[in-house]
């Protein structure tokens, strides 16, 4: 009898750090080589790209968002700003497919409205999605984190930072 090994799902880990990227002419996101490998691993091809906030865009697959989807359907503690939040990446957002150079497509709305169109951006992985911060968000949230880094260091340290 030939016995097959069971198989183990190994967890898909997004790329750790920050990554430079920029939209081309036609509106479309070049992925980093690191991130076209972490998308290639995951379940399914379809992506929601939208703005959650209309500051920064995100890149969620479809199943993440199906998630978010259904948090807004049961989210009664303020159901104004789940309708609010629901409303921005509905309105900004689109539905989209990695084509086979790696690049995915964000809409006109969303361009606009985030001012990414000819503008170099920064790439965040999280475990939800892939954050997209237009220069000038990347620049504010510099600032903030170089106001003090040797103190928010040993505060996080004290509290178990390794």
């Amino acid at each position: 009898m030939d016995e097959q090994a069971p198989q183990t799902t190994v967890p898909v880990e997004p790329p750790r750090g920050m990554f430079a990227a920029k939209l081309d002419e036609r509106g479309r996101l070049k992925l980093p080589a690191e991130f076209q490998r972490y998308f290639g691993n995951l379940p399914g091809k379809r992506y929601f790209v939208t703005s959650l906030d209309r500051r920064i865009a995100s890149i969620y697959p479809i199943q993440v968002w199906k998630e978010n989807e259904k948090f807004f359907d049961e989210y009664t503690d303020e159901p104004e700003i789940a309708e609010n939040v629901r409303f921005n990446a509905d309105d900004l957002g689109s539905e989209e497919d990695l084509d086979a150079q790696g690049r995915i497509q964000f809409s006109a709305q969303l361009r606009r409205a985030l001012e990414l169109e000819g503008q170099p951006v920064r790439l965040q992985a999280s475990a939800r999605g892939i954050r997209v911060l237009s220069d000038a968000v990347y620049q504010e949230r510099l600032a903030r984190s170089t106001k003090a880094p040797e103190s928010d260091v040993k505060l996080l340290q004290r509290a178990g930072l390794k």
